[in-house]
């Protein structure tokens, strides 16, 4: 005899049809997702050698200014931004972007004295951005003078070059990130791109299988509560897949939460205007977001120096951190400094000035803990997604909730696996059972 309808086993057929049909895009969005929270501090492990210097007995690192200048007559190119770390042992990073016409162009003294002059003005890609990850064409990602240029890796008390952020690592976890966004899948400019699509809608189902299965959670008889809690390691493998299912994705399911629900704002468009419509803010604003314009009527022959910007950023942000900072596109534009803490526990949000390049007056000062909680949310998507939201603590807690979500499809189909078989043995022992009756 069926059993009759109940909204618990509606939700059970939901969760399992749903987790069957997206299980293998799941697993692969979350094992990449695993393997890119890490990304920065294996990159670094890997090679210490370009990603750390020799701290001198006295150490006093060169200017900004100094080394821009030399970076620039290195590589026949402009610096657009650079980034100090708090650390003293971590190297400058400096982008640079490749002069249009370097191949064959001017001769080389003449690119040389051009691109000596002014470092702290030079022309390049201005804007705070939102203090990404490097990226393709973006700092600390690989440029080969395309897009926003190359980020090198310079010691500050020396001068030396001691590499770029491109490297095997490098290639390997933007290869990570490539399939955890668009399974590979690479798209026209402007146009819809498929791999993104089957990504947006895999996390949206993600979405209802997260919340079907806490309904599927909740037990029939409200004392067994504690049953959904633990993983009865005295059980046999069936019981422990079973719990495993159960409780790691009761406990991580807050945390999967969040990741589906902001990392949804990568793949639509339409949702990340929604999502924005709802906070009130607008997410990722930071990419659209042109820097103020400086005064040109104060234009004087001696502009304030990358070390005078930095001296006037402490003077209104007093505290130790890193420093990015983002150089004028062209004569009108703004410079502009983003300075955040970091730490093991530090919320990794910054405070970002906007600096008239002629005269370093203060045009625009945004302090992260004076925003409204709604604009505090808004500029948090990225942190709150990969896991950065709270320095290395949220880090770790992310690494274990993504290993634990690239297990889920595995151990839910090992359920529904069992189930069949389960079902397959009562259909061939019940007429048996039947004819020695007869």
């Amino acid at each position: 005899m069926k059993k009759g309808f109940t909204w618990r086993k509606l939700f059970n057929d939901i969760h399992l049809w749903l987790g069957l049909a997206s299980g293998l895009v799941l697993f692969l969005v979350c094992l990449t997702g695993t393997i890119f929270t890490f990304h920065t501090e294996i990159e670094e492990a890997l090679e210490p050698g370009k990603f750390s210097v020799q701290v001198p007995a006295n150490a006093v690192a060169l200017s900004p200014d100094e080394l821009i200048i030399k970076l620039q007559q290195a590589q026949k190119g402009k610096v657009t931004a650079l980034q100090i770390p708090q650390d003293p042992a971590k190297p400058y990073r400096f982008t640079l972007k490749k002069e249009e016409g370097d191949k064959g162009g001017k001769p080389e003294g003449e690119k040389a004295k051009a691109e000596g002059a002014k470092p702290a003005m030079a022309a390049g890609p201005g804007a705070g951005g939102e203090g990404q990850k490097g990226g393709k064409g973006g700092p600390g990602g690989p440029g080969g003078g395309g897009g926003r240029g190359k980020t090198y890796l310079v010691d500050q008390y020396t001068g030396e070059v001691k590499g770029t952020t491109d490297g095997p690592a490098h290639e390997f976890f933007e290869t990570a990130e490539a399939i955890h966004r668009s399974l590979l899948v690479k798209g026209e400019p402007g146009a819809l791109n498929p791999g993104k699509i089957v990504v947006g809608a895999s996390t949206i189902i993600f979405v209802f299988i997260i919340l079907t299965g806490l309904v599927i959670w909740f037990p029939k008889k409200l004392k067994n509560w504690k049953q959904g809690l633990k993983i009865k390691t005295s059980g046999n493998w069936k019981r422990i897949n079973h719990d495993l299912h159960n409780s790691l994705g009761f406990y991580s399911s807050f945390f999967l939460l969040i990741m589906a629900l902001t990392g949804l704002c990568w793949s639509f468009d339409w949702y990340r205007a929604g999502a924005s419509a709802v906070i009130g803010d607008q997410i990722f604003k930071q990419r659209t977001e042109k820097p103020m314009t400086s005064d040109l009527a104060s234009k004087t022959a001696q502009q304030p120096s990358i070390s005078d910007i930095l001296n006037i950023t402490n003077g209104i942000l007093p505290y130790e951190g890193n420093y990015r900072i983002s150089l004028p596109a062209d004569s009108t534009g703004a410079v502009v400094v983003n300075k955040s803490k970091s730490g093991f526990f530090t919320l990794s949000a910054s405070d970002k000035v906007q600096l008239d390049q002629y005269t370093g007056k203060a045009l625009k000062v945004e302090k992260f803990a004076d925003k409204k909680f709604n604009e505090k949310i808004a500029a948090s998507v990225k942190g709150l997604h990969v896991g950065e939201i709270f320095g290395t603590f949220s880090k770790i807690i992310y690494f274990i909730v993504c290993l634990i979500a690239t297990s889920l499809p595995i151990t839910g189909t090992l359920i529904w696996w069992n189930k069949l078989k389960k079902k397959s043995k009562g259909s061939q022992v019940a007429p048996r059972a039947a004819v020695t009756r007869a």
